[in-house]
Order: C-alpha cells, then structure tokens, then sequence
C-alpha cells in the first residue's frame, strides 16, 4: 500500500516507542519521513530502541523554544505533523516545580511551538497534526502532576487549534493510548505485579503495543479522516470504557 507515496510527514520523538512505530508505518505507506530525536545522531540509538533505517533523522530537543524555532529539515510542505516526543518524571519529581516546568515545556509547550514552527507548510499542503496524548488527558495520575497537566492541556490544545486552523485547511487532532510497552513506561511492565494488575483491569487484558497506536494516527492523517478535526481518540484496549 503506498496510500502517502509523494507526502512529508514529520515525526518527533520518532527514535522510539509510538514514534517510532508511527514513522515506520508512514514509511512502509509511501511517505518521505523525518524523525526526531535528543541524542546526537542513530549511531546512538540501541537494539531496545526504535528502527531509524530509510528514516531521516535530526537532533531536537522540542522543549527547547529556540531549538524549535531555528529547526529546518528542509521542507516547504508537510502532509502531516505527528507530535509524539514527551517526558514524564518519577519518584515524585514533578512535584518540585523546575521538574514540572520542564515536562510542561517538553509535552505542552514545545507541541505549541512546533504546531506554530510548521503552521505555513502545513496549511500549503492543507495537512494535519496528531498529537500524542494520553489517558491521562482525560484523568488525573497520582504521581506524575506535570505530566497529567500537560497530557490534558494538549487535548483542550488539539480542541482549540482544530477550530483556529480548520480555515487553512489543517486539521489537528489527537490519539489518547493507555499503558504502551515502550522504555519510558518500562517501570510499569517490566515489573511483573504493576503489569499484571494493569492487565487485570483491561478488557482486552494485555498493555498496548507501539503498532497498536501507529495504526490509528495514520488513519487520522489520511484521506479518510479528511472531516475529522479538533477530537480525540482513545486507544487504550477498553480501560476507559
């Protein structure tokens, strides 16, 4: 299938986890694909990482404002804006408020910058942006405030955009995962117990895979979602339900 053969789309957080899954579909679809990640090049990247092969990697650390405004891979259009990067913090580091302000600049604030940074080659391709939330968009998470502020101030971001950029023809919207195996939530199931009473709790009684997720933000960049903007998806294998 080659359903984005001649289209750009752009990755962040595209080294690993979600990210990753999501370029790789793009990839296998036809498209050009540019991910992003904070270490310096895919040299640095190890076998429990992400697949960078035919992918066209840059260095960005999206919490960094400057570093978003001055990043130019090189496109003048853009088919779609995949915003997956994120940080979370734990131990209950988010409560000392630098740690809060850092993940909000990394999963709320760099999200804004990059929808801003690339608003003109979205709108010349009359594309979208998919930004990567949570479950905890939608509901508080006990140890981790920063992280569930900023998951929930994204999707009411998705809402607001999809309404101030529908008139250029840029459609936003959001998928919303559950618990996804991946290394940044590595300390829920490597741990036997954490994953057995995460699963207990899902009606399709496992955690989500990274491919589980890259399906659906597909869809929402394509033709077939071509009158949906400014919603949410959840993907999280029946927990809200």
């Amino acid at each position: 299938m080659a359903e984005f053969a001649g289209k750009t789309v752009l990755v962040t957080g595209g080294s690993t986890g979600i990210g990753n899954a999501a370029a790789r579909a793009f990839l296998a679809a036809g498209a050009r694909v540019i991910v992003t990640g904070t270490r310096a090049g895919p040299a640095d990247y190890g076998e429990t990482d992400g697949d960078l092969t035919g992918l066209e990697y840059h260095r960005l650390d999206q919490g960094d404002l400057d570093a978003v405004a001055s990043f130019d891979p090189g496109v003048e259009r853009l088919d779609a804006l995949v915003v997956s990067g994120a940080k979370v913090a734990y131990k209950r580091a988010e409560f000392i408020p630098e740690t809060f302000a850092d993940v909000l600049a990394t999963n709320l604030t760099g999200p804004m910058a990059l929808a801003m940074r690339f608003r003109r080659a979205l709108a010349e391709a009359r594309g979208s942006i998919i930004f990567v939330g949570s479950v905890a968009s939608f509901r508080g998470t006990i140890g981790q405030p920063a992280y569930s502020a900023s998951k929930g101030g994204l999707l009411t971001l998705t809402r607001t955009l999809g309404q101030a950029l529908g008139g250029e023809g840029i459609r936003v919207n959001l998928v919303a995962p559950g618990l996804v195996r991946s290394k940044m939530t590595a300390i829920t199931w490597q741990n036997d117990d954490r994953l057995a009473a995460t699963e207990a709790q899902v009606p399709l009684k496992r955690i989500g895979e990274p491919d589980d997720i890259a399906g659906p933000i597909l869809f929402l960049a394509s033709d077939a979602a071509r009158y949906v903007t400014g919603t949410s998806l959840v993907i999280d294998g029946g927990l809200s339900a």
